[in-house]
């Protein structure tokens, strides 16, 4: 360089330090501890009694019949597969017309569809907002400002009750101007596992509608709280109140697909669904170029099976109920976490600070998210026992 002449600046000297993903170093600080009987409760990925995160039977024999007749790897275009799509519809929006006139592309994961929403929201209306009850998924808020949303917040849950803060709900909805989105999760919420009961999705339903406002369902967990019908209750109601909606659906957590990254945007945009659906093609083309193939081939192989379908649904059903057994264990052994069997899904949110969290791990060898949040897929009929024992001794202040 020149002397006197002025530093070079380099193409990365405005990016700052991002923090790690605080859940994802769970895995590395759990692997990497020798102490036998240690109890994971960070990662949100299914377990059975095992510990195993297992390849569903119904899966195998789809990848089987795939392996034998699948003809070419070739690109499918950016919409996906519409098999795949077309079997799908059935199973979250039900025999009737709740699901008419929606739009819909395959996408890698339910994060590809949340992204794609995002990005159609606010490129198709300046200043777009979106409301976020939290404690919500983590990689929400982030996502959608990074997408270019106003994220607008409400206090969704009462760690102390184990409840929705529903008035608060509400009142969000009365705030927000006509034409914003609002998130839903539409079964087995996360982190809390807490879901709105039937009356108050009519409630919600109804004041979307007469507010003109937009809901984005996050459908990730379908089957593992009540079961596919009852998971799906919500999102029918709202969708039969409302015009314009849109469905991020995941396939990775109830077909077992994490490692896919199987899932779906819906669409319905009354007057406008050509544009709509040119934008979501430009906007998947722009991202991924041609989503993930495999996945979304096993899922459409599976539906279109009545014996495949079935046994997918037994296996579903299956751990469904283990989630169920590990809630009633949980809430037998321990009078405060009795609500923790009112919940469904995967995750709950523990009253419980980063401390003691931390003294979970350090003296117990027990890890979960510093929010308190755990996967109670991690826990088994051995290991409830061990891991109250742990948590009434960091609540109460006890010696390990």
């Amino acid at each position: 360089m020149l002397a006197g002449a002025p530093s070079p600046r380099t193409l990365f000297a405005g990016l700052t330090p991002q923090a790690p993903d605080a859940v994802l170093s769970l895995i590395a600080a759990f692997r990497d501890d020798p102490r036998p009987g240690k109890i994971d409760l960070g990662v949100g990925v299914y377990r059975d009694e095992d510990g195993a995160t297992p390849v569903l039977r119904a899966v195998k024999a789809a990848e089987a019949i795939l392996l034998e007749t699948q003809a070419s790897k070739a690109y499918l275009g950016p919409e996906g597969d519409l098999e795949f799509l077309e079997r799908l519809a059935p199973l979250i929006f039900g025999p009737g017309d709740v699901g008419r006139g929606f739009l819909s592309i395959q996408t890698p994961g339910g994060t590809g569809a949340l992204r794609v929403a995002a990005d159609l929201a606010s490129a198709g209306s300046l200043g777009a907002r979106i409301w976020l009850g939290v404690p919500t998924w983590p990689n929400h808020p982030s996502m959608f400002a990074q997408a270019g949303l106003q994220v607008m917040t409400y206090r969704h849950f009462d760690p102390a009750t184990q409840t929705v803060r529903f008035d608060e709900l509400m009142s969000a909805l009365d705030q927000a101007r006509a034409g914003d989105l609002v998130l839903l999760h539409g079964c087995c919420h996360n982190p809390t596992g807490v879901d709105l009961t039937r009356d108050q999705w009519r409630t919600v339903a109804a004041r979307l509608a007469e507010r003109g406002l937009t809901p984005l369902i996050d459908l990730a967990y379908q089957g593992l709280g009540e079961g596919l019908e009852d998971d799906a209750a919500g999102l029918r109601i709202v969708l039969e109140a409302v015009d314009t909606a849109m469905v991020a659906y995941s396939c990775d957590k109830n077909f077992g697909l994490y490692r896919e990254r199987t899932g779906a945007l819906f669409v319905r945009a009354p007057g406008c669904a050509e544009v709509v659906r040119s934008n979501m093609l430009f906007m998947a083309r722009c991202a991924w170029s041609m989503p993930p193939d495999h996945g979304a081939a096993a899922v459409r192989t599976i539906l279109g099976s009545e014996t495949l379908s079935a046994q997918w649904r037994a296996e579903l059903e299956a751990m469904r109920r283990r989630l169920v057994s590990v809630r009633a264990a949980l809430s037998g052994a321990a009078p405060h976490l009795a609500a923790l069997r009112r919940q469904h899904g995967m995750f709950s949110l523990l009253p419980i600070s980063p401390d003691q969290v931390e003294r979970l791990r350090r003296e117990h060898g027990v890890y979960m998210a510093g929010s308190g949040r755990i996967n109670l897929a991690g826990l088994t009929a051995a290991t409830v026992p061990t891991f109250v024992k742990a948590l009434d001794a960091c609540l109460l202040g006890e010696p390990a």
